[in-house]
């Protein structure tokens, strides 16, 4: 995960340092808010990657005393800070400037430097996006797009391939802002455009918010991790019942489970131990990503008994 995920991350990186420099160039020689916006963006983007690469080291870090299960959700919360940073940043400047120049419009003096910026921005962007597209490609499968977004728990690459997407529509609304503001010349178009890149970064954010709003609440695992488990579980002669099986992503690859067991009433103590120790050595073989096994030998009517207390007591 954390190779594939920092060479996307890497690229971004690189990609919309080079870009925020040329745009705000752009930006100050010819007077476009749509550039200026974009400028915006792209530093907001560069300020992202830096603290996805953060959030991927607080996640590396060994688990201790008062963070028994590890700091693996770190990771999620600073991809919650990109969100709110792409909404609150990226987005409101971008609103701002586009009211400001719709309101107060002021001519493009040389749009020239705008073209070239935004072509070489385009050819950055796009770099930066195919890398970030191939490494999501590699994990989803045959799945489709949502649902692998919806079922991925690695935020640095969604996050990166949504900021890079956002890019390259925001490259395209400015390109066409400012084109028509000039050969129209009707200038208020150029502040249209950043409205338009601000509706964007504000609709990505949004999705971003949503999804790692999930990972930091707790999601379980996948559906293959979850029926995997339950199949070796169904395949030891010495387990009568699977009472309960809990899991959750504790980071994009650290799994926390969680069973209940009816064992066989002919089992003795030290059979039990040991077929405990069997199935947590199967599980966490057939499924490197999950990390801890907690297993409770438990009858199924009482289990079933203190799932209706738990129930009684919620009401």
């Amino acid at each position: 995960m954390a190779s594939g995920s920092k060479k996307v991350i890497y690229a971004a990186l690189i990609g919309n340092s080079l870009i925020a420099v040329s745009k705000f160039t752009a930006a100050f020689f010819t007077g476009s808010s749509a550039m200026l916006s974009e400028g915006v963006h792209s530093l907001v983007d560069t300020g992202n990657q830096i603290l996805m690469l953060h959030g991927l080291k607080r996640a590396e870090k060994r688990a201790d005393a008062i963070h028994p299960f590890g700091y693996g959700m770190e990771l999620y919360f600073w991809a919650f800070v990109v969100a709110i940073l792409i909404f609150a940043l990226g987005a409101g400047i971008s609103l701002y400037e586009g009211i400001k120049h719709i309101a107060h419009p002021e001519p493009i003096t040389d749009p020239t430097w705008n073209y070239v910026v935004l072509g070489l921005a385009i050819i950055f962007e796009g770099w930066a996006w195919t890398v970030a597209w191939l490494e999501f490609k590699r994990g989803i499968g045959k799945r489709g797009i949502w649902q692998s977004v919806r079922q991925s728990k690695d935020p640095t690459v969604f996050t990166i391939l949504f900021e890079d997407t956002a890019a390259m529509l925001g490259l395209i609304a400015a390109l066409i802002g400012i084109f028509l503001a000039q050969r129209l010349g009707i200038p208020e178009l150029d502040g249209v455009a950043s409205v338009v890149i601000a509706a964007i970064l504000a609709s990505v954010a949004v999705l971003l918010a949503i999804e790692c709003k999930g990972l930091l609440i707790g999601e379980s695992a996948g559906p293959v991790v979850r029926e995997g488990v339950r199949a070796l579980v169904a395949r030891d002669p010495r387990i009568e019942n699977l009472n309960e099986l809990l899991t959750m992503h504790l980071g994009p690859k650290d799994i926390l489970v969680n069973l209940s067991l009816d064992f066989a009433d002919p089992l003795t103590a030290a059979e039990v131990e040991q077929t405990i120790s069997d199935l947590e050595r199967r599980i966490k073989t057939e499924f490197p990503d999950i990390r801890r096994v907690f297993i409770e030998a438990q009858s199924l009517s009482a289990h079933k008994q203190a799932t209706s207390s738990e129930d009684i007591y919620k009401k």
